[in-house]
């Protein structure tokens, strides 16, 4: 069975721009995407431990108001 593990950043990014998310655009302190009218603050660091990745998935879930599911966000 597969666990969840830390993701790269550019790697994070591919994969919501799969999911339709444009961008990352230059904000103030970070980058963000956009998906429709909402927006996704995009941390700075390199690579994003689990806990993290876990809670940005959460919001990309409330943003685009579908789950993602462990199989799922391997496949993309």
């Amino acid at each position: 069975m597969s666990r969840w593990i830390p993701c790269k950043r550019r790697e994070f990014i591919q994969k919501l721009q799969q999911l339709g998310f444009s961008g990352p655009f230059s904000g103030s302190k970070h980058q963000f995407m956009i998906y429709e009218e909402c927006r996704l603050t995009i941390p700075s660091n390199d690579e994003y431990s689990v806990p993290q990745l876990r809670m940005m998935i959460r919001e990309v879930e409330e943003i685009t108001e579908r789950q993602i599911t462990l199989e799922q966000w391997n496949s993309l």
